[in-house]
């Protein structure tokens, strides 16, 4: 996949900027979250893994100060132009303010580039299926910074830096975890963050007879970044108002009965309900990395179960065609758990399923999918790998 997708790139560049002598060629994962959904940033737990799919970066120094990308994914905008002088979001600038962003952070830490670069970039994530396309252009920038600049960061940094990036020059309040996921995966493994001090380690994911299915909705509805960030501030409050009456740092720090305990501090209704998700999304995920030490998947699907429905009930961050792919996936027998992952209100699903169940669970679940939403999702079958590299 990988070298294919490398000549696959190379290729274009040499079409687009006229020969590929010396363009190196750089890759980062997308991501899926097995469970811990909207806890980065509340500081607790979460349990993603990184893909075998993401982003290739072919990348050529220049001998001036022009920044000049391209984007097989978005070929109808062609070449887009910039400067490494004065690195400023620009609406004109699309796509390119995620790189020029991670940019302008490197900058900010003191690591600035001597010379321009011509880039083609070319991702197999679906756009805005919610597997982090946008973490993994950072990452892939980040490191390819690194390793042509000689500049002094590491993996955990270069993902430090694409949320900083993200949160400051995009404007979009996100978490740690995207990035972390993709620039610290590892083949085979998810990785258990505590987001409150970025301690991690890695969990084999053995799922003896099952797989990770993917399942695209093809519906990304606009709400994502406003209602994400609205998430984000009623948490915030929440948690001022919970900082009242107890010595907590984030929400992360309860368990459920204190929650229950001291939920009477937050003066409204829907926070209640938005702080009771953090704190008990926070317990689940905890309990889920015990489940899948001891082997005992069973527990591990039912916690995914109850994550989906929190995120649906007390976050509200699902939507009425993720639901039919969670409800539809739950009826089919050798399902072991399913929800919906990444920020919501479209994007995907994430389900464990049974080898033998795989294409009962595509036919069942893409026939109610099509009689009610009257669109065909699609199935990723999806492997665990490795964070960025060059190749």
């Amino acid at each position: 996949m990988g070298i294919a997708m490398k000549e696959t790139v190379l290729k274009k560049f040499e079409e687009v900027f006229g020969d590929s002598e010396g363009v190196k060629v750089f890759f980062a994962p997308g991501r899926v979250n097995l469970i811990g959904e909207h806890t980065d940033y509340n500081g607790g737990h979460v349990f993603p893994c990184a893909l075998t799919i993401g982003t290739y970066m072919a990348v050529k120094k220049r001998d001036d100060r022009k920044l000049r990308f391209y984007s097989m994914n978005f070929d109808h905008l062609g070449v887009i132009e910039s400067s490494i002088e004065g690195l400023k979001p620009e609406k004109e600038a699309d796509w390119t303010n995620y790189p020029k962003g991670v940019m302008w952070a490197f900058e900010k830490r003191g690591m600035k580039m001597d010379c321009g670069l011509d880039i083609v970039l070319n991702g197999n994530i679906p756009n805005g299926s919610g597997l982090s396309s946008s973490a993994s252009l950072e990452v892939v920038t980040g490191f390819m910074l690194r390793e042509l600049f000689g500049f002094d960061v590491t993996n955990v940094e270069l993902a430090q830096i694409g949320q900083y990036s993200e949160n400051n020059f995009n404007g979009m309040n996100c978490g740690i975890m995207d990035q972390f996921a993709s620039a610290m995966g590892k083949k085979d493994n998810a990785i258990f963050l505590d987001t409150a001090d970025l301690s991690y380690e890695y969990a084999p994911i053995n799922l003896a007879g099952a797989k990770i299915v993917v399942t695209n909705s093809k519906v990304k509805h606009s709400l994502v970044n406003s209602e994400y960030n609205t998430r984000r501030s009623e948490c915030e409050t929440a948690l001022a108002e919970l900082q009242a009456v107890t010595d907590i740092k984030g929400l992360g720090d309860l368990t459920e009965e204190e929650f229950e305990a001291h939920k009477s501090a937050i003066k409204d209704e829907t926070r209640v309900k938005r702080a009771k998700h953090a704190v008990y999304e926070n317990r689940r995920t905890i309990r889920a990395v015990e489940a899948l030490k001891n082997n005992d998947l069973e527990t591990f699907g039912k916690l995914m179960n109850a994550s989906h429905v929190s995120l649906r009930d007390d976050y509200a961050v699902s939507c009425s065609e993720i639901d039919v792919l969670v409800d539809a996936a739950w009826k089919v027998e050798g399902v072991i758990g399913s929800r919906i992952t990444g920020g919501g209100f479209g994007g995907c699903t994430v389900s464990i399923v049974k080898d033998e169940a795989i294409e009962a669970f595509k036919e069942q679940v893409g026939k109610a999918y099509q009689e009610q939403v009257g669109k065909t999702p699609e199935f990723y079958v999806v492997e665990i790998g490795n964070g960025p590299c060059e190749l």
